[in-house]
């Protein structure tokens, strides 16, 4: 039987491709066949670690291109080097994101633009880049990292829900009008995953991760791993008929009400 999730031969762009779920997902595309990732972030020695890893381990050709998806011209540069290096654009996956937690009524506005920027602003740049050079193809898959925030809200954090919900309207109205394209959008919406900014975020604040697994039915939280296997999917052949949807990768959903037996 022919594999659906080989993906021999494509060129996928990762942006927050330097740790957690971006570089699991590129680390998982080499290991399907992938024939190049484009590595982007702000941080261009994480990227170059990733990279360089890949092409040690692997057949697929890895390229690391330092982009900020924050800033147009920024962007612009990072198709344009994957086309220039490769010659096409195949999968796009838009990973960067992050947040600012506080009580809505002293949000600062500068806060709310910088996380509109990051979630949803970063991700309709890459979109629209990138679904140029699909467009003439007539092929492509994107696929959108959200979160369970912007499925459900999370206290304290406005704006990244408000982000995240937009993001994933983005997904279902680029499914909507490119579909006509051969192109697919669809999204995942994270639950509590320990990426390395997690596990550093929850030591600097004093959580225990473990605390946290009572109220997810699985049991365990989830590791970067997990999310990277859904966007592999989404990203191959084995989703070929799957457009415009966000699929939450949380654990399971957390049911209020008495626990009995």
């Amino acid at each position: 039987m022919d594999d659906g999730l080989n993906l021999r031969g494509r060129v996928a762009i990762i942006t927050g491709g330097g740790t957690g779920i971006g570089a699991a997902t590129a680390r998982l595309f080499a290991a399907h066949g992938a024939g190049a990732v484009v590595l982007a972030a702000r941080t261009g020695v994480q990227i170059d670690a990733v990279a360089a890893e890949i092409e040690g381990s692997s057949s697929t050709r890895a390229l690391a291109v330092p982009t900020d998806v924050k800033v147009e011209e920024a962007v612009v540069d990072l198709v344009a080097a994957t086309i220039e290096a490769f010659g096409r654009v195949d999968i796009l996956v838009n990973n960067a994101g992050g947040t600012r937690m506080g009580p809505l009524e002293s949000t600062p506005t500068k806060a709310w633009d910088s996380v509109f920027a990051l979630n949803v602003r970063g991700p309709f740049l890459c979109t629209r880049e990138a679904g140029h050079h699909m467009i003439e193809q007539r092929s492509g898959v994107i696929v959108n990292v959200s979160s369970g925030a912007g499925v459900n809200g999370v206290r304290h954090g406005a704006g990244y829900s408000a982000a995240k919900a937009a993001l994933q309207m983005f997904t279902r109205v680029t499914a909507g009008e490119w579909g006509r394209f051969g192109i697919r959008a669809n999204c995942v919406a994270v639950g509590l995953v320990a990426s390395e900014r997690a596990v550093d975020a929850w030591k600097v604040a004093g959580i225990d991760p473990e605390a946290f697994r009572q109220g997810i039915p699985l049991g365990r939280v989830g590791e970067p791993v997990d999310v990277a296997s859904s966007i592999l999917f989404l990203s191959s052949d084995a989703s070929s008929y799957v457009s415009g949807e966000t699929f939450s990768v949380n654990g399971g959903p957390q049911l209020g009400g008495p626990a009995l037996g």
